[in-house]
């Protein structure tokens, strides 16, 4: 079978499409026919070795969709011909089979497709545990979604939304904001432009916002803390560099600032999550919007566009 393969850390460039043995599953082990990859920017980090270092050479990917072609021993809940999405893969699921361990599968509803599967794993148990199990929004409450034309901030905003949470959301793209006002976003505002802080105050009567979702710290945290609320929560999903904040801004509103990656999120809590993104799929609240779809061979130039700015939806390689 065909897979990607890193063998050295760098560039997208290091990626190279190559043929490899069809995995095998092993106890507690199911093998997946991939239909459809998800792209994640952590992906990059490891490809380029600069946050987490894998041992050399691996196949990128945590999420994947597809159909299960074989089971290992001491399956129970599922069997060949199921349709899935994995959010963790024992082999990397840039490929067309790969391997994943039965907790990590979730059944895929008929309704959802196999690029909208692969969309899931990281963006969507990032968002919900953030908004829930970091900030611990509840219903009436005001969330700030930055950058929220992305994959973890559409899957905010529509979770946002299922919950009775007002959303608000930033996107630096006109194409971004459409996407916004389509998922339902209260009001969008374009970071990009100077005074969209003071736009988003006024917004909320002067009060700030509860809840702010960041995915990019080292830019805006120092104004999250100007637009937080009194008691507000910033959850900090992502950041691309160090930053300086005025610590007093967080004291004088007794304002939460939490990090969090989904990596560490309690096996127990990641099931709940994702029995519950089950359950908005299967309602039709939750549902991954796809920006491109490029095939398996294309990797790197994948692993460019989920770190370029201007996102709308989610990137997903497709093998075959």
């Amino acid at each position: 079978m065909l897979a990607i393969r890193v063998h050295e850390f760098g560039g997208p460039e290091v990626m190279r499409l190559e043929e490899v043995p069809e995995p095998t599953p092993g106890p507690g082990q199911i093998a997946l026919s991939v239909k459809a990859a998800g792209v994640n920017p952590v992906d990059t980090y490891l490809r380029a070795g600069t946050h987490y270092r894998p041992e050399l050479p691996f196949t990128p990917g945590r999420d994947a969709a597809g159909i299960v072609a074989a089971i290992g021993a001491g399956i129970s809940n599922f069997k060949p011909g199921d349709r899935v999405y994995i959010s963790g893969s024992v082999s990397g699921a840039y490929a067309e089979a790969a391997l994943c361990n039965e907790a990590d599968a979730h059944p895929l509803p008929n309704g959802v497709s196999f690029e909208q599967g692969a969309a899931l794993g990281v963006p969507y148990a990032t968002a919900h545990r953030a908004l829930f199990g970091k900030a611990r929004a509840v219903r009436g409450e005001t969330v700030l979604v930055h950058g929220a034309s992305g994959g973890v901030g559409i899957a905010a905003v529509q979770l946002a939304l299922a919950a009775g949470l007002k959303v608000l959301g930033t996107a630096g793209s006109p194409r971004g904001r459409e996407l916004l006002a389509r998922q339902g976003a209260v009001q969008i505002f374009d970071h990009r432009q100077s005074g969209y802080a003071q736009r988003i105050l006024e917004a909320t009567g002067g009060r700030g916002v509860d809840v702010i979702l960041e995915m990019l710290a080292n830019v805006n945290l120092a104004t999250d803390l100007s637009l937080a609320a009194k008691f507000g929560r910033v959850v900090v999903i992502g950041s691309r560099g160090v930053t300086q904040v005025d610590p007093r801004d967080a004291m004088t509103k007794d304002i939460s600032v939490m990090g969090m990656v989904v990596m560490n999120t309690p096996a127990e809590e990641l099931r709940r999550i994702h029995e519950e993104l089950q359950a908005g799929l299967l309602k039709g609240t939750l549902r991954p919007v796809i920006s491109r779809s490029l095939p398996l061979r294309e990797a790197a130039e994948a692993h460019r566009a989920v770190m370029a700015p201007g996102a709308a939806g989610k990137i997903v390689l497709i093998p075959g």
